[in-house]
């Protein structure tokens, strides 16, 4: 088996294509599950949850709209309203740093930390129930480390 990149035209193997279908139906499944997880609990969907994990990660708190684009699978027009839509919830806060107040920062708030929080107990549990009890440790850790060559 050759680990060099296929030239242009070349078409994937069967093996490669059914890589390519189980990925996308796992992922899309296992999102299903987890969206419906924080329906049932009440919880806003799962791209708030991801907005705000961002967040939290980020050095000081912070990041500009096109940041937190490039780190989330969110469209730019689609992360624009559900920043408003953020924003109008409290969960966080748009500071301008430009002096012409076209340079913004998107910054969480208190009332964001505490719903990123409890969101990440039902989505904690719902990676457990979605992933965690259909792997052994071993093939977990096996797929981690397949994924994380395409990543």
């Amino acid at each position: 088996m050759s680990l060099e990149a296929p030239h242009a035209g070349q078409k994937p193997s069967a093996d490669v294509t059914q890589a390519w279908i189980n990925l996308m139906r796992a992922q899309q499944r296992v999102l299903g599950a987890i969206e419906r997880d924080f329906k049932d609990a009440g919880m806003p969907p799962f791209g708030w949850y991801d907005v705000l994990w961002e967040l939290a990660r980020a050095r000081d708190g912070r990041l500009r709209p096109f940041e937190i684009e490039e780190r989330t699978l969110l469209a730019q027009y689609n992360l624009s309203r559900l920043i408003d839509r953020l924003e109008k919830e409290g969960l966080v806060e748009r500071h301008t740093f430009d002096d012409d107040g076209r340079g913004r920062w998107v910054v969480m708030t208190e009332k964001g930390r505490g719903l990123r929080e409890t969101m990440w107990e039902v989505y904690g549990r719902s990676i457990a129930r979605h992933v965690g009890a259909k792997l052994p440790e071993a093939d977990a850790a096996q797929l981690a480390g397949l994924l994380s060559k395409l990543a």
